[in-house]
């Protein structure tokens, strides 16, 4: 069943009747009156561009948090040796909270507000990556790196909630996709600084590590005094404050479509439940579908570069790294600009296809055609990057304001576990059954993700954001 989400209720701030002259007659309206223009097709402003750098450098945060245990984990094991089970523990321990963290979250932002967890979340992840300095154990750094998750959880549900309702749609499709960009830039940067300090000295895990507290910090206090979503607040039936929040921010000619509908039954249609309901359940299936697909190959083999690069006789310096890591970015900036420029669909099938094509000849490939390796390992890495961005896209373009954030939430849980189990499967799976058998394992699962998508990917590349669909 097809969502609708355009209203044609009278936007807020319009006056209900024109008053008339002595004649009879209406008087000319002014010319700034005939110029009001939706929320949605607002030009792009200032406060367009801080709400993107808030949600950008949290990105850059997470991926850099997540970026750096690869290469701390080698150094770690020299401190505390760390059996395989171990390894895939650590590796995977902030896939697992933001799995927690996003379904809790994503819930309490739909009843809360988004402001309150746009706050909270970087609180907890910000006291998190500085406590991971003083682990004693791998159990603790496990622990803490779960609560790191638990915060980015908050925040990637919300993140992209808050920056899709305030974006024009004219270029919601950039701003959301270039989430994929910063975050890679944040990963990429980890992964640098820990090739080049990682064994600088027996604790450089420990800076490397809690050195992400240093932009969770900054983030966190750039964020206060971030208004709340007006679409939030109208679908509350705070008409008023959402109104206010639309004139402060983008003038008094900037109207927000939809009408303030009866709070109860907003409120009753909202929570996961909704998100099963008849009218989104394809999207729902499919949004956590493709979105596990795509991050379980991402996570499992960049968590664990430095292994596979060594399983495959690639570690030889530093060459094999900054390639990959260089078409992680290149492949990030290329997305935004395909994201623009392609329909949804066509962009999310053909990368399906080309990183399962990767990684098949990864797996067949032997060990001794380097070069041929190295070429499939970086057409995998530069498309997985680039259509990545479309985990940013889909989710908030697929579900209405009161479900928004739950059904982020959920997609990204949903995702988060797949990774997480991945993650924790791939270093077993390298020495149970080999390299190349591990590469094949993860081309089906794309493989998979490239038919969910053909059946289920619905095209929301023009559809405008509302307070409810269906309607």
């Amino acid at each position: 069943m097809s969502i609708h989400h355009d209203m044609q209720a009278a936007p807020l701030g319009r006056t209900p009747g024109a008053a008339r002259t002595a004649s009879g007659m209406a008087p000319a309206a002014p010319s700034a009156a005939r110029a009001s223009v939706p929320l949605d097709d607002v030009p792009l402003n200032r406060f367009h561009v801080k709400i993107a750098g808030l949600t950008f450098g949290a990105h850059f945060t997470e991926g850099y948090a997540l970026g750096t245990i690869g290469y701390a984990l080698a150094s770690l094991n020299r401190q505390m040796p760390l059996d395989a089970f171990w390894m895939g523990m650590i590796g995977s321990s902030a896939l697992m909270g933001i799995f927690l963290g996003s379904l809790v979250f994503g819930w309490l932002s739909d009843r809360m507000g988004r402001q309150k967890i746009f706050l909270l979340s970087f609180l907890i992840i910000t006291l998190a990556a500085f406590g991971q300095f003083y682990v004693s154990s791998p159990l603790m750094l496990c622990a803490l790196r779960v609560v790191i998750g638990f915060g980015m959880g908050g925040d990637f549900a919300v993140g992209h909630a808050i920056l899709a309702e305030f974006s024009p749609r004219r270029h919601r499709g950039a701003l959301l996709g270039s989430f994929s960009v910063i975050w890679t830039v944040g990963y990429v940067a980890a992964n640098v600084l820990g090739m080049l300090y990682g064994d600088a000295s027996p604790d450089a895990w420990r800076w490397l590590l809690a050195s992400a507290g240093v932009p969770a910090l900054l983030v966190l206090v750039l964020r206060i005094g971030t208004p709340e979503s007006p679409r939030w607040l109208l679908g509350q039936g705070r008409a008023a404050e959402a109104k206010a929040i639309v004139l402060k921010y983008f003038g008094p000619h900037v109207t927000l479509e939809g009408g303030a509908h009866d709070h109860t039954t907003r409120t009753a249609r909202g929570g996961f439940a909704r998100l099963f309901t008849p009218e989104l359940i394809r999207r729902t299936f499919f949004n956590c579908t493709f979105f596990v697909c795509l991050v379980i190959p991402y996570f499992a083999i960049y968590t664990f570069l430095p292994t596979i690069l060594k399983a495959i006789h690639l570690n030889e310096g530093f060459g094999a790294d900054f390639l990959l890591n260089g078409f992680l970015v290149l492949g990030a900036v290329l997305g935004i600009w395909l994201t623009i420029k392609l329909p949804r669909r066509v962009f999310l099938i053909g990368s399906f296809a080309v990183t399962c094509l990767s990684l098949v000849a990864l797996s067949l490939l032997p060990d001794s055609a380097a070069l041929a390796m190295i070429f499939a390992f970086a057409v995998f890495t530069l498309t997985m990057s680039a259509f990545s961005n479309l985990v940013g896209v889909f989710p908030p373009e697929c579900f209405p304001t009161e479900v928004r954030a739950c059904g982020v939430g959920l997609a990204i849980a949903c995702s988060r576990l797949g990774s997480a189990v991945g993650t924790f499967l791939l270093p077993l799976g390298i020495a149970q059954i080999g390299f190349h058998a591990t590469m094949f394992a993860l081309a089906a699962v794309l493989l998979v993700g490239m038919l969910v998508s053909i059946v289920l990917a619905p095209e929301t590349r023009h559809l405008t954001l509302n307070q409810a669909s269906g309607e």
